[in-house]
Order: C-alpha cells, then structure tokens, then sequence
C-alpha cells in the first residue's frame, strides 16, 4: 500500500454518552449533539451509539431515542447504532423504530446489531422478561427484520408501519468469532468492537472474508473496527487526557463504575489498580491509539494495513469536551493525510 491508503478508509465515531462527573443527564446528551456536529464538519462517516443499560456511567439506554435526537440536530452526518442489542427487543418493534428514523432522515440512518445484552444478567432477564440463557436464534430474528423493512413484507398480516420500504443498512456486530460467520453467511457490512474486546478481532475478521457470501447489500466483504483513540498535541498531554479512560476501564474489574473522571498524573495509576488488574485493562485497550498525531498516524497506518478494514470507527474518552474535540480533530487530519 502506498502512503496515501488510509484517504480510501473512512472514519467514524462510537459514542456511549458517557456521563461525566458533575454532570447532569441533559448535560452529557448535548454533550453528544455537540459533538456529532463538530464531527459531522469535520467530514466524519457516521456517528453510533451503543446500547448500555444499568450503568451510571453510560446514558445510551434508550438508543433510538438518542439516534433521532442527534439526527435531528445534525445535516449530513450518517446516526445509528452500534448497536441495537437484538435479543432485547422484538424486531418488529425495531423495525418499526428504525423506519420511523429512516422516514424523518433518509439515507442516513444505520441499524447495527448485537446479539450480547448490553448490561448484567439480572437486567437482563428484567429486560427480556425470561431467563438469559434461553434460546435464541439471532439469524432467524435479523432475517425477520429485514423482511419487515421489505416491500415484499406489504401482503404479510404483520407489517411494520413504518418501516415498510425504508432503506436502513443492517450491519452485524461482534466481539468474538461467533458473529462473523454470520456477517459472511447474510452478505452483510461487519463491525468489531476492538475498543474492549481485542482478543479475537484478527481471527473475526479473517472468517468474515474466507466466508463472506455476496449478497444483493454487499458484492465484497466491508469490515469496520472500533478502537480508542486519545490524540492531542504531545505524546505528553495524550498520556495524561488517557488517565480518565484507564480508571473508567478499571471500574469494570472492581465494578465501581462511576462518571468518567477527570484527568490525573499517570503515575498515579499505579496506586489504583492491583497488578492484575493492570495487566486486565490494559489487555482490553490493546487498541487504544494514544499519542501526538505523528505517533497516532503510524500506529493506525500499521494496524490498517494488518487488519485491512475498509474503516475505523474511534470512541475517545475524554472528560473535557474542547480537547475531545481537539482529538477528534487530529484524528481527522490523520486520515485525510493533511
């Protein structure tokens, strides 16, 4: 590849509407419209929201309704999810949410899909109203979906009105194995969340293109990776904007998860986390770009050209919204090679 070859990778962002300390819930939502529409001037692809449930940290719950409210504040930029946690829900009641999205923005509303919870077990089984380890056919529920957004789907006794006839791209989601084969068998655009779970992402991807079947969506395989991204002026002021992320990611593994943080000297780190949940959070961030831009851009350039995605989605954990933005920013720049 020539040194111009990430200007055909598009770039997205992931956001979790992640609460920061001190702020209120209406607060970190136009948190998030704010920072779609930097984003979307920045020329960004599409900006996705995950759906989360029981957390204080993550305000994501009711995605669609976040997904309309982003879209609505916003011009050109693609909203979606990343995703939509599917054995949640009833594909019809999705179906009729994503064509109501899809009828007020035309082209540009995504549905990506995850068949994990999204939460704890307990939520869970709140949630779905049955054991969470009942069966569960994610193929035979997103082939449902799409027939409800078919046209075909008119002379059925079940319709979703709307939904019927919208154009809303279906991608699947995965943080193993498991949902690759299925990206492959349906024809479908396929997103790993490499930001947390980075173990299995090259053997994903690699069965997401040996078995990728051409279907009437896609005539070739399209894979998106999630990663972390902190960028900033000097390696210096990165390291220190990461220091949030490291102690959001430790709340995991201690299950203390509280509003993002702010920023606090790296040395400090150490006195927070025993050295096995050092090695743990830093397993989980194996793919977090940190740095200036000049160290940014050969880290992602290399994992690129590894992995070979045709886009990087980055979610930046960042607790002040101006050098969020400002990361965002050198982002961009990295992958237009300006």
């Amino acid at each position: 590849m020539n040194g111009d070859f990430l200007k055909n990778v598009k770039f997205s962002v992931l956001d979790l509407a992640t609460v920061c300390q001190n702020d209120s819930l209406q607060q970190t939502f136009e948190r998030s419209l704010a920072t779609a529409r930097f984003v979307e001037k920045e020329g960004y692809t599409r900006y996705w929201f995950s759906e989360h449930h029981n957390m204080e940290s993550v305000a994501s719950a009711a995605t669609s309704v976040l997904i309309g409210y982003v879209a609505g504040g916003t011009n050109t930029i693609r909203v979606g999810s990343g995703g939509i946690m599917l054995p949640n829900h009833s594909p019809l009641i999705i179906a009729e949410q994503f064509g109501t999205l899809g009828s007020l923005y035309p082209d540009r509303i995504d549905l990506g899909l995850g068949r994990a919870p999204g939460t704890d077990g307990l939520t869970a089984m709140t949630i779905r109203n049955s054991p969470i380890n009942a069966p569960y056919d994610f193929k035979a529920n997103i082939e449902q979906l799409q027939k409800y957004f078919s046209k075909e789907n008119a002379a059925s006794k079940v319709r979703a009105l709307p939904g019927e006839g919208v154009d809303v791209p279906i991608w699947i989601l995965g943080s193993s194995t498991d949902s690759a084969y299925l990206a492959a068998q349906l024809g479908l655009p396929y997103a790993f969340a490499a930001h947390f779970a980075p173990a299995q992402l090259t053997q994903a991807l690699s069965i997401y293109k040996e078995y990728f079947k051409p279907s009437e969506i896609l005539s070739e395989p399209y894979a998106m990776a999630c990663v972390n991204v902190i960028a900033a002026d000097t390696e210096e002021e990165a390291v220190f904007l990461s220091t949030s992320m490291y102690r959001m990611f430790l709340g995991i593994f201690t299950n203390s998860r509280s509003p993002l943080l702010p920023p606090f000297e790296p040395d400090q780190l150490s006195d927070l986390w025993t050295p096995e949940q050092e090695y743990g959070v830093k397993h989980m961030l194996s793919y977090a770009f940190i740095g200036d831009k000049a160290t940014i851009a050969k880290d992602i350039k290399s994992f690129i050209n590894e992995m070979d995605v045709q886009e990087v989605m980055a979610i930046s954990q960042v607790f002040d919204q101006q050098k969020k933005e400002h990361s965002f920013r050198l982002f961009k720049e990295v992958m237009t090679g300006l």
